[in-house]
């Protein structure tokens, strides 16, 4: 059965990226609210110990599996899904997490906004102002929004969250150095560099109460990993990331001071704006003088272009 959104995933080149790890409890109901859009989906396996293979053998339609023989973290297996995407041959990615927190219904927006701004980065923007949002995750959500924009200049209402689209080639082979959670991102930040736009739009986020959720988030060490990455970025913003953004934002002010280039479009020839002019509304009596003493001096190879146009002048 085709999914509701095959068609526009197949026309974009795009699959729907899984990252799981020992959520066998909420996978089988994330695949199936993926499966009602597309059946282009990779799963990696990040070397999970609880049920998740066997959930996986279930699931027949699913464009690959990637297993990972241990644990390395949800920015190796980003990476490796990112490989494996490529080698099938898709370009874009969109990335959900296994853990139920997001909601397939927002699959079209993505590809709404890839519409308005194909090449962008679609960043999926979480209302975290609802019940049962962890503290820590907010704190950690805002400290990286900060570090951010310095590293930047930019800014975004949600750096942390994992509902993204990826636009693999504009990423240009970009795979994150860091292995867990900072490495989302760090892979927002290096996109940044690249000039490649970001573009956040609001996505559903469903959080269970303390007791019932899975979370591998370890408020400590992964707090303390995130601000070494951060240490990192900030070091290369000043000698890579700042001076990239300065040549990429000369470079879109060369191109359109350009004289040669209107609105991305070449300068066309003095004879061909004037005909236009004659063709919008000048009098058929309009003679070559006239536009001699407007437009003068003018090769004698314009002029017998316009005298193509009206032969009656003498």
């Amino acid at each position: 059965m085709k999914g509701i959104l095959d068609e526009q995933m197949d026309k974009w080149n795009a699959c729907v990226l899984v990252p799981t790890y020992n959520n066998a409890r909420f996978l089988s109901a994330v695949l199936d609210d993926i499966e009602r859009y597309t059946s282009a989906i990779i799963v990696v396996n990040d070397g999970s110990t609880d049920d998740t293979a066997a959930v996986l053998t279930r699931y027949t339609r699913l464009v690959a599996v990637v297993d990972c023989p241990v644990n390395r973290g949800k920015g190796c297996a980003l990476s490796k899904g990112f490989d494996k995407a490529v080698a099938l041959g898709y370009s874009r990615v969109i990335t959900m997490d296994s853990d139920g927190q997001h909601v397939a219904d927002d699959l079209p927006r993505f590809l709404d906004a890839l519409e308005a701004t194909p090449g962008a980065m679609i960043v999926g923007s979480r209302c975290l102002k609802q019940e049962h949002v962890p503290a820590e995750n907010v704190f950690a959500n805002r400290f990286s929004n900060f570090w951010f924009t310095i590293e930047t200049g930019r800014r975004l209402p949600d750096t942390q969250t994992g509902f993204r689209l990826y636009p693999l080639e504009e990423m240009k082979g970009d795979r994150p150095f860091s292995s867990r959670y900072e490495a989302e991102l760090e892979l927002l930040v290096r996109a940044a560099w690249r000039a490649i736009p970001l573009v956040p739009i609001p996505v559903h986020a469903r959080y269970l109460p303390a007791g019932e959720r899975v979370t591998h988030f370890r408020s400590g060490m992964d707090f303390v990993r995130l601000s070494l990455m951060n240490t990192c970025l900030v070091i290369a913003a000043i000698f890579y990331g700042y001076p990239s953004l300065l040549l990429h934002a000369l470079s879109r002010r060369g191109k359109k001071s350009d004289p040669g280039e209107t609105h991305g479009k070449k300068e066309q020839p003095r004879w061909k704006k004037l005909l236009n002019r004659m063709k919008r509304g000048a009098s058929p009596s309009l003679k070559i003088e006239t536009f001699a003493k407007r437009h003068a001096p003018f090769s004698s190879d314009f002029a017998t272009k316009l005298l193509v146009y009206h032969p009656s002048t003498p």
